[in-house]
């Protein structure tokens, strides 16, 4: 579903408002694609989680289970924590086929957690790997009896694809990856 996305904090004051956070609660997945460069692309989601922040919370900051709840992801790894600043090296391989293409990309991230009162997120920048840039935000809030995930990714392949692609690619896919990932978590 492609809609407008919704913020934590929204109160529900129209039915466009009462629409989107109805559809959430139903399970739908929101999308907001746009162009990243002009052979990248960019794209925000939401999903609702039937779990309370704390316990989504727990379960996505084990970043080796992220293979559980990714099903391209072929490989996830912690190379190395530093305490303080809550920094972590993050190591991934993916295996993704669209249309004729076969494609294996690997990345080494450099991951901070940011927890607050409010909200939690994880950001993702990209050190070395498969792209010619990547970032990244995953972000738990509060809603409702459970938690609002907000992910938004940019993203440029260091081969030349047309931005419409990368886009039409993260469209079909990320609805489906976030899916999964409620399912698993569900479960846990």
């Amino acid at each position: 579903m492609t809609a407008f996305l919704m913020s934590a904090n929204d109160t529900p004051s129209s039915s466009a408002t009462d629409s989107i956070k109805t559809a959430l609660l139903n399970g739908e997945v929101l999308l907001e694609t746009r162009s990243h460069s002009a052979w990248g692309g960019a794209v925000t989601a939401q999903i609702y989680l039937p779990l309370i922040r704390h316990e989504a919370w727990q379960c996505l900051t084990d970043y080796p289970r992220w293979v559980e709840f990714f099903p391209n992801l072929t490989q996830s790894s912690v190379i190395s924590k530093t305490g303080l600043s809550k920094s972590i090296q993050l190591y991934q391989a993916a295996r993704k086929e669209f249309l004729l293409l076969k494609v294996q990309v690997e990345i080494y991230l450099r991951v901070f957690e940011i927890v607050q009162a409010d909200q939690q997120q994880v950001q993702f920048c990209m050190e070395q790997g498969s792209f010619s840039d990547f970032y990244a935000t995953l972000k738990l809030q509060d809603f409702g009896s459970g938690t609002l995930l907000t992910y938004g990714v940019s993203a440029t392949p260091s081969i030349p694809v047309p931005s419409l692609l990368v886009q039409q690619a993260i469209r079909l896919d990320l609805p489906n990856n976030l899916r999964t990932l409620r399912q698993v978590l569900c479960r846990s």
